[in-house]
């Protein structure tokens, strides 16, 4: 990650013993025989959507919804959600703790990532990225024109992009202060007066025993330590999904007025789970 928001206290030490690498061999050859058979499907179903359909994919984002679901079903973690998922056009947004979250947030809901340009070349990651529909996106001033453009061609097409406000991953403790650029495309002529967008909430429930923190993922981090980690627990904790009222773009006079109602609505849910979690584990 370019910008990178880093905790005042060191990521906890990773330890793995034998019955975590024998959890890292079972769940990971299976998650990557699930990824691996769907992508060539999804790859192959494609050619189908492409030449018949255009922009439009009836058929494969179905495929990245399985992979998702089970992928938490291998991990052995819980996936729990509540509240309506947005039937307008438009947009989602939602605070960012780690990787897992791509897979908590299509698991429910047919959504495309933005995400940066880097990601692309990532290896691995850059590849499903691509193959799922991401849009990537410079953080240039210069660009912003054409990316707005590419913001309106795939929303017009019924896609349902999904931005992270907040620019970085987070320890999953709190909500960083939301961005308000990528909001400035929605009030476009061509989008503005049709356009919601949907804020969600994603809370994560560490493993019982485990630092509330266990899934974030930030700084430094590398993402094969935190891959690691995640596949080594033995008891699994749990994502939380909370889908909110979407709101009409119109209804907001400008981009720093909705990125604002979206960060308040996001970060007062979260402050709550995270004192509900706070009152649950302490001593009675």
């Amino acid at each position: 990650m370019n910008t990178t928001w880093e905790s005042d206290e060191a990521p906890d030490p990773i330890e793995i013993g034998l019955v975590g690498w024998l959890l890292i061999l079972l769940r990971g050859s299976a998650l990557i025989l699930l990824i691996t058979v769907c992508l060539i499907l999804l790859l192959l179903l494609r050619l189908i959507e492409v030449p018949f359909f255009g922009m439009k994919r009836p058929i494969t984002p179905f495929i990245v919804q399985f992979v998702c679901r089970n992928a938490f079903r291998i991990l052995g973690m819980e996936h729990r959600i509540s509240g309506q998922l947005m039937t307008e056009r438009g947009a989602v947004v939602a605070n960012h703790t780690s990787w897992l979250d791509i897979f908590s947030l299509n698991a429910r809901k047919r959504v495309y990532f933005v995400s940066k340009a880097e990601v692309a070349g990532w290896p691995g990651i850059g590849t499903l990225a691509k193959a799922t529909g991401t849009v990537f996106i410079e953080r240039n001033p210069k660009k912003a024109k054409e990316q707005t453009e590419v913001f309106e061609t795939r929303l017009k097409a019924g896609h349902k992009l999904l931005f992270f406000p907040e620019g970085t991953s987070t320890d999953g403790l709190r909500v960083l202060p939301f961005k308000t650029t990528l909001f400035a495309a929605f009030f476009s002529e061509h989008l503005r007066d049709f356009m919601h967008v949907q804020p969600v909430s994603v809370i994560y429930h560490a493993p019982k025993g485990q630092p509330a923190r266990f899934y974030g993922w930030w700084g430094e981090m590398e993402f094969g330590e935190h891959l690691l980690k995640t596949l080594a627990a033995r008891k699994q904790g749990a994502v939380e999904l909370i889908y909110h009222t979407p709101v009409a773009v119109r209804d907001f006079p400008n981009r720093k007025a909705l990125a604002a109602e979206m960060e308040r609505v996001i970060r007062e849910s979260h402050a709550e789970a995270m004192e509900n979690q706070q009152n649950a584990l302490a001593p009675q």
